[in-house]
Formats: C-alpha cells, sequence, structure tokens
C-alpha cells in the first residue's frame, strides 16, 4: 500500500490526538489536513508543547487540559472518533527521575484511561506511541528487535512506557481493541522545542545558535537511532489503517547509528557556531551506549521504509528554528 493509498482510508474520518501540540503531533495532524480528515481533536495541557505549534485549521479542535481530566477526557472522546494517536506522555528519562509519581500518573494511569475511553466509544485502531529507547533496556543486542524486552529498565519513564505497552495488550486480549503499538525511535525535526527535558538536537541548535558549546554528556561514541518525524508520521499512520498492524509492537527507527560527537559537529557547522563541544559526565541512569534497531517487522507489516537522511534532516530543523525563533526563544524553558 503506498502512502496515498494510506492518507485515503483517513478523509472523512475523525481522529483523536492525545499530546498533539508537540513535534510528533502538529506532522501528524499537517499529513491528516492533507488526507482531508473530517475533525481532528487535540487534547494536550501544554505542559510541554504550545499552541502556537499547532497547525491552523478549522478542522482542528484544541482541548487544553490533561488526560487525567475526566470532564476533558469526555469531551474530547464526545467527538466520536474513529482513531486515536496517543501521543501524550510525561516526557522523558531526566524527568521522570525527577518527578517519578508524574510519570506515574500521566504515562500509566493517563494511558488506561485513554484505553477505556477509546474501547467504550468503539474506536476503529488506537495507536499507542511507546518509546524503543525504553522497553528494551541498555543490555539488549543489537539490532533492537521486537520481540525482546527488558524488566531492567533504568528510568520511571522506561518502565511507565513498557506499562503502556501490557494495557494495550490487556484491552487488545481482553476486550478486542484495536490496538497497535509504535516504538518510537530517537524522534527529530521541525515541530520540537528545545528545553530543560527535551531531545538532545533541538537542544544543540538552541546552544549553537547561542553561541555556546554543545555539552556532551559521556564520551560523543555513543550512538542513537536519530529518526526524521515524517518518517515517523508515515510509519503511524500506516499503523493506523493496515489490518495486521493490529495487536503489534513494531519498531518505527531509521535503521542507522549516529554518534552523538559527529551530530554536533554537524550542528555546529551548520550553524557556524565557533564555540565546540564540553564533555560532561554520563547521566547515572543513561547507560545504554548504542542504540540501532531492526526496521524488518515494519518494512514486512507496514511497507515502512524511513526516506531521510540525518544531515538533510538538520538541515529541515534549523530552518524551522530561523523561521520560528522568535517563538522559540520566548518558549524555551531551561
Amino acid at each position: 500500500m503506498n502512502f496515498e493509498e494510506v492518507l485515503a482510508h483517513y478523509a472523512g474520518k475523525r481522529v483523536l490526538i492525545t499530546g498533539g501540540s508537540g513535534c510528533i503531533g502538529s506532522n501528524l495532524i499537517k499529513a491528516l489536513l492533507k488526507a482531508e480528515a473530517e475533525k481532528i481533536v487535540v487534547i494536550d495541557d501544554l505542559s510541554a508543547s504550545y499552541e502556537w505549534n499547532l497547525p491552523k485549521d478549522p478542522k482542528v479542535t484544541l482541548i487544553k487540559g490533561s488526560i487525567l481530566d475526566e470532564e476533558k477526557m469526555k469531551r474530547a472522546f464526545s467527538y466520536k472518533p474513529h482513531y486515536v494517536f496517543h501521543l501524550a506522555a510525561h516526557f522523558a528519562n531526566q524527568n521522570s527521575v525527577d518527578h517519578p509519581e508524574t510519570d506515574l500518573l500521566v504515562n500509566a494511569l493517563g494511558t488506561l484511561k485513554t484505553l477505556e475511553y477509546a474501547n467504550l466509544v468503539g474506536v476503529e485502531r488506537f495507536v499507542f506511541a511507546s518509546s524503543g529507547c525504553s522497553v528494551y533496556g541498555s543490555q539488549a543486542p543489537l539490532p533492537l528487535r521486537e520481540d525482546f524486552v527488558s524488566l531492567h529498565l533504568d528510568t520511571p519513564y522506561q518502565i511507565n512506557k513498557l506499562v503502556g505497552e501490557l494495557y494495550c495488550n490487556y484491552f487488545h486480549d481482553y476486550y478486542k481493541l484495536p490496538v497497535a503499538i509504535a516504538r518510537y525511535f530517537n524522534v527529530y525535526g521541525p515541530g520540537e522545542v528545545p528545553g530543560r527535558y527535551r531531545n538532545v538536537i533541538p537542544n544543540f541548535f538552541w546552544w549553537a545558535m547561542h553561541g555556546q558549546p554543545l555539552p556532551i554528556t559521556g564520551t560523543g561514541e555513543e550512538t542513537r537511532d536519530f529518526t526524521f518525524v515524517e518518517d515517523i508520521v508515515e510509519g503511524t499512520l500506516r499503523m493506523g489503517v493496515i489490518e495486521e498492524a493490529v495487536g503489534e509492537a513494531i519498531n518505527l527507527a531509521s535503521e542507522r547509528e549516529t554518534k552523538v560527537i559527529d551530530l554536533a559537529n554537524w550542528i555546529n557547522e551548520m550553524t557556524g557556531n565557533r564555540a565546540g563541544v564540553v564533555f560532561k559526565s554520563r547521566r547515572d541512569w543513561d547507560k545504554a551506549i548504542r542504540r540501532r534497531a531492526s526496521i524488518e517487522k515494519a518494512r514486512k507489516i507496514l511497507g515502512y521504509e524511513p526516506k531521510m537522511d540525518i544531515k538533510t534532516g538538520l538541515k529541515k530543523v534549523h530552518e524551522w528554528f530561523k523561521e520560528n525563533w522568535e517563538n522559540i526563544e520566548k518558549s524555551a524553558k531551561f
């Protein structure tokens, strides 16, 4: 199934996106608008995202509130969505170490509540945004494959992402809810505002564009499987309509390793930053030296094939930063 055929499934449909104001959500909305979805409802408490980042369109309705707020959730599901993309999360690892109870509430209880509402209204598909950088643990063999999951995880965020997957499996097995689990790997792209708990790429751009050295926690030889957001969106939308994805957990990644030191050097070069890098000690919980996913299952089931190379993707992020610099300056919180 080509991507145009995938998009056609969303024409005239109602879609609910939890946490839809962030990088993945805002780009997912753009694709759904292109697909001529009838209605796109976003519920987001804007704790880690911003309303200015949402595409402006009469088809898009933002409900400002938490997925733990029963009144807001009832309103969101009153639109009777055909599809639910559950992106809302208490992000990320360090944030969960600092605030473990909040992480438990949002990422575990919040996912349970979203599944309960989705089951009540009888959605056509529920796609859960899990984390391939979480559920495999730090000792899993490379490339990371879906049949390996660790019970020895390093942060509350990782633990509760796995809990979310287990609840998805329960609702699929017990209630026959059509659930698909997307395991995302190091998503980056236009739409992610830098900040204290944000990802390395937007933060590197922020520091580089302020002429500051880029802090590397570790040696810089650490690798990650950075995946461009448009590839993630395509894979996610495929998971929403391809029948064989139901009941499955599937890696969505680039299948390529990138060294953090190379990433820093590219961004410094791109922005003209001469401040270089500074090395800092690795965080106590950060035990994964290398990350690379297998996307064999995604290819077979979804027809997924990532298209964006890392340097071109970084250029697109840089352009987005320049175009939205005023809003980013006002919004970034370190």
